[in-house]
């Protein structure tokens, strides 16, 4: 943009700012969208279903970390309705089958993974999920059981599991007997002990059977199973509990996770799918007072991530026991069969609906998204429209468009693009899988993209060709067969200065020069090495869980420099922050300079300024150990000292993720559990984004150094993308100055005459296909318009009233209230100064983005449509490439920008080609002009005979009846010629010919739209049939005109009488 700021301005501005702090209102922001492209196709973790029983066809599901979706439909089509919330991570939904418009919703998932997210309270929606009211239990961080009493829904039960990641007394079993303004803990063992699983009988709404488990996370191990972990009976509504023990049929010794069932048909029957030292399936037949051991076998064998069993509401015999697959049994649960393998359906399973009235439907929840069985699980249908992925990790090429590329949670590593160049947007097809298992980071190859790395867990990592699908594994060994330890989520970074070198981290770090063929070491040890914290084969207390989830003190971050091959940063997992200088032959510990930092905090995230060797950027979050505090550190001296620029009074939800601006250096921005913020200021204020962006765990961010998007990773809500960030760079730029301007065009980012190719797959997909949103086409431009000073407009009209004078704001907006509504009108001029589009549009207070689609002012066709008072100019074909300007006006304010054009990339076209096309364009456009303009004068010669019939209105009959025959002989003949420009109106059912006017003008744009050079014989044949036939109706047109309403105008010119009635003059009698 033109800066029209004077220093002055500036100097008055910054100081106010620093006076009241860098704050942004973000509301004013709103003109500027975040995009989510997706996938769907591989969804994410769905953690709780329900329907309401009386239409199953609304159902309302939580999710793991992408919040509740919403489906009035049956599932066909899904709508978030939980974004405004503070938290995504959803562990339990719960309708009011007597009032559905009632919804509870616990926070915080009940699968305590290493990965798993947690939750802030229980909410509750009075009017269907449209508006949500936090209820309370903020502390309690997991909740994976609500039940509603039957009778009196102000009567609620929530099941707390608590923090996976320490202890906390905020575990147990609550309950609200005023619909949730006070809340009672009718049932605690410890403060390591929470809620695994709540039923209630259906019969006795007192009834409930509440399963306790204590367990526990660390960064290196977990345990489940104690002797907190039990199962209690209450039957009067939780006042009272009798705990079940070995002497009841249970196992003996320690017991861990506990999975309940009651049968609803026959709820004197309960199931319960036991850890302890030999895992069971047992039953009790008489309510839960005495059990049995049903079965050992075929029961699943990963307690601590799936412990969930659901009987059919109409067989009591008939089970489903949910884990990584799904069994069925039709005895009792004596013996189970899979009904879901590891292959159809994705496996991982935790959540089931079974509708009571009829239990041949089924939806299920799995680690991959949700299905839907409309036959009792015989056949299944994946819901492909939830964009549920968590992303680790993000990365981006430098294609046109530039595609992003990530792996997933228990979903493999993807690539797709940004936007796409063809009808119907961003599909699931349009993403392609480069690399199974769990999903970490990729990295393009920097000189041809066709070449990623990409990973799977604990380091294992290939060069993957995903044009061919070839791919090489390519894990580094030691030579001297030292043992490497590699995270789950181990560490890889693209070295700046080699387009084949790359950085990999176990406890070691490793480079390679040759794409991954031969590795070397550059480092000592770079962790504590703490042998105490390397036990994760024997991890999993009860059952044991030595999955490599757990691996400790390794390396989970590799930053090396854009600036200096030398300096390189690594964090761990155990809280060593080191520094090279020297490419690896002397290394130094920082974590000591973190102050604030707990030793042994996860260091996950470096970010380094492209500007300065010295400055660092330092996420710190420490989480698993109990420590909720968002962490992150800024140095510029290369870790001499650091200085905490984000914490708890500042954000919410540990840190995660950073980006700087690579341009405004005070521009940051950060992802935490609970969102995406952004500060212009370096750190001192931050600023939430979440006018169209939910408080989703974010989990990776990058700028795109050619086209300045932001590029997000969550995990739970898929990728996102912040199109074009340099108005906001500007802000940070001028310290908010640009905003205290009444009006501002910013800089455009180029555009594109991109071809684009038709429907991929399915051109008409319905509702139940994903769709994610594309970038418009055309030139994106975003303007600033000053909100509406209301204090100075209400002492404008209070002085004016008072005839005082008014101070200079005050006069400003009466100003601005005397012009009343205006549009922002736009001029685009080319390289010569000639203007070729002129356009307007509506502006609303705050950001505004709109799209110039590239094209010039065109000319109006023949059409019995007349535009309407100040329309814009016709639109005209595409501009040529090239540099052009925009110039706005918006009342009395103006600014103006440049926008390059580039042609599409994909193809060689040479500039004095698309120059014929423009004059064979011209030629054309004045032969739709002419006839155009001939078509006006038929149109304006039928509206004259009509004012002449009604100005004779009061003419003798004489004279009104031989002008009016007149007029109608005109007016057939008028319609004769209308009849050679195009088809009559009014005609029944679909009539079209293109033997008229416009159907050789229409026939002539395809053909002209594919001009480059010498233009095609058809090219050439249409455009003179276009001339042919626009000369002859002219001709006709013309006769018509000099003799036929020549005539009739001197036959009405020669009519001599008074327009006006004769008056008599009135008298009384």
């Amino acid at each position: 943009m033109q800066q029209k700021l004077t220093l002055f301005l500036l100097v008055v501005f910054t100081t106010a700012f620093s006076a009241i702090g860098q704050k942004v209102d973000v509301e004013l922001l709103e003109g500027i969208k975040t995009r989510n492209i997706g996938p769907a196709g591989m969804s994410g973790r769905v953690t709780s279903i329900d329907a309401i029983v009386a239409n199953p066809e609304v159902i309302y599901i939580g999710t793991a970390s992408g919040g509740v979706w919403h489906s009035d439909n049956g599932g066909i089509s899904w709508t978030p309705i939980f974004d405004k919330e503070a938290v995504q991570s959803i562990g339990a939904v719960t309708i009011n089958q007597n009032n559905p418009s009632e919804i509870w919703v616990g926070t915080g998932e009940g699968n305590p993974r290493n990965s798993m997210n947690s939750g802030a309270g229980v909410y509750r929606s009075l009017d269907g999920g449209k508006t949500w009211k936090l209820m309370g239990l903020e502390k309690t961080k997991t909740i994976h059981r609500i039940i509603i009493h039957r009778d009196n829904p102000n009567v609620v039960f929530v099941g707390a599991q608590g923090s996976a990641w320490g202890p906390n007394e905020e575990r147990g079993i609550y309950r609200t007997t005023d619909g949730g303004e006070s809340w009672e803990k009718v049932l605690y063992v410890n403060d390591e002990t929470g809620c695994a699983d709540l039923v209630v009988d259906p019969t006795n709404p007192n009834k409930l059977v509440a399963a306790m488990w204590e367990y526990g996370r660390k960064p290196w191990t977990f345990n489940s199973g104690g002797k907190g972990s039990g199962l209690y009976v209450t039957h009067d509504g939780g006042k009272n509990w009798e705990r079940r023990t070995d002497k009841d049929g249970l196992p003996k010794g320690n017991l861990g996770r506990i999975g309940l069932a009651i049968a609803p048909s026959k709820p004197n029957i309960i199931y319960a799918l036991v850890e302890a030292k030999e895992n069971g399936f047992y039953k009790s037949t008489d309510g839960g007072k005495k059990w049995s051991l049903v079965s050992k076998k075929n029961i699943g064998g990963r307690p601590f991530y799936y412990a969930d069993i659901f009987v059919d509401p109409q067989n009591e015999n008939r089970i489903y026991n949910l884990h990584s697959l799904v069994d069925m049994s039709e005895d009792g649960g004596k013996t189970f069969r899979t009904i879901l393998p590891y292959f159809g359906v994705h496996p991982d399973h935790h959540a089931m609906w079974i509708d009571p009235n009829n239990p041949n439907l089924l939806m299920e929840g799995n680690d991959g998204g949700l299905n839907i069985s409309r036959d009792g699980g015989k056949n299944w249908r994946f819901v492909t429209n939830l964009p549920l992925a968590q992303l680790y990790h993000i990365n981006y090429d430098m294609e046109i468009p530039y595609n992003v590329g990530g792996g997933m949670q228990d979903n493999g590593t993807w690539v797709g693009p940004s936007s796409v160049w063809k009808s119907g947007g961003i599909t699931n097809s349009d993403w392609q899988e480069v690399f199974f298992g769990d999903g970490f980071d990729l990295v393009f190859k920097p000189d041809n993209s066709r070449y990623v790395y990409a990973q799977s867990q604990q380091g294992n990592v290939g060069l993957v060709d995903r044009e061919t699908g070839e791919s090489r594994f390519i894990k580094p060994v030691h030579p001297d067969d030292v043992k490497l330890r590699f995270h789950w989520n181990a560490a890889i970074a693209q070295d700046p200065f080699d387009n084949c070198g790359v950085y990999f981290g176990s406890q070691f770090v490793h480079y390679s020069s040759d794409c991954g063929e031969n590795w070397t070491i550059l480092s000592p040890d770079l962790t504590t090495n703490d042998t105490s914290k390397q036990k994760q084969h024997i991890s999993g207390g009860l059952t044991i869980d030595a999955t490599g989830a757990e691996n400790h003190t390794t390396i989970l971050a590799i930053a090396p420099s854009t600036l200096d091959k030398n300096v390189i940063w690594v964090g761990t997992d155990d809280g060593n922050l080191q520094l090279t200088q020297d490419g690896g032959k002397s290394w130094t510990n920082l974590a000591n300079k973190l102050s604030g930092m707990t030793a042994g905090s996860w260091i996950p995230y470096i970010e380094l300024s492209t500007k300065n060797k010295g400055e660092a950027f330092i996420i710190v979050n420490d989480y698993r150990r109990n420590d909720w505090r968002p962490m992150a550190y800024h140095t510029t001296d290369f870790g001499k000292s650091f200085k905490r620029i984000a914490d708890e009074d500042k954000v919410s939800g540990h840190a995660l993720s950073i980006v700087q601006d690579p341009v405004a250096s005070n521009l940051l921005w950060l992802g935490t559990d609970f969102g995406l913020y952004f500060t212009i200021d370096g750190g001192a204020n931050w600023n939430k984004w979440n006018h169209d962006f939910p408080s989703v765990s974010t989990r990776d961010l990058k700028i795109h150094p050619r086209d300045h998007d932001l590029i997000i990773g969550t995990f739970g809500r898929a990728a996102w993308i912040l199109d074009d960030l340099r108005p906001i760079r500007e802000i940070a730029q001028t310290k908010g100055a640009v905003l205290e301007q009444d009006f501002a065009l910013f800089d455009a980012p180029d555009a594109y005459l991109a071809n684009y190719r038709s429907y991929q797959g399915i051109r008409f997909a319905a509702d139940a296909e994903f769709r994610g949103s594309n970038r418009s086409s055309g030139a994106m431009m975003t303007l600033w318009v000053k909100k509406e000073d209301k204090k100075a407009k209400e002492e404008a009209k209070k002085s004016q009233k008072a005839g005082e004078p008014s101070s200079d704001g005050a006069k400003k907006a009466a100003k601005k209230e005397k012009g009343g509504k205006k549009k922002a009108k736009f001029v685009i001029t080319d390289s010569k100064g000639d203007t070729i589009r002129n356009f307007s549009r509506d502006l609303k207070p705050g950001m505004n983005r709109l799209i110039w689609p590239l094209n010039r002012n065109g000319v109006r066709y023949p059409s019995r449509n007349a535009p309407r008072p100040n329309s814009d100019p016709a639109s005209g074909g595409s501009v040529l490439p090239g540099v052009y300007k925009v110039m706005v006006s918006y009342g009395e304010d103006k600014d103006s920008t440049m926008v390059t054009v580039h042609p599409d990339p994909r193809r060689t076209i040479k500039l004095s080609d698309l120059q014929t096309r423009e004059d064979m364009a011209a030629d054309y456009f004045s032969i739709v002009e002419k006839a155009a303009e001939g078509f006006k004068q038929l149109q304006d010669a039928s509206k004259t005979i009509k004012r002449v019939n009604g100005a004779l209105v009061n003419a003798p009959d004489t004279i009104k009846k031989a002008i009016a025959k007149s007029g109608k002989a005109l007016q057939d003949s008028i319609k004769v010629l209308e009849k050679m420009y195009m088809t009559p109106s009014g005609l029944k059912g679909i009539q079209r010919s293109s033997d008229n006017v416009n159907g050789a003008l229409f026939g002539v744009r395809r053909y002209l739209s594919d001009v480059e050079g010498e233009p095609s014989q058809m090219a050439k044949l249409t455009l003179e049939k276009a001339r042919r036939e626009t000369q002859a109706v002219l001709e006709k047109l013309n006769t018509f005109f000099e003799k036929d309403f020549a005539a009739y105008q001197k036959e009405v010119e020669a009519v001599q009488f008074s327009l006006f009635q004769e008056r008599k003059s009135l008298k009384l009698e």
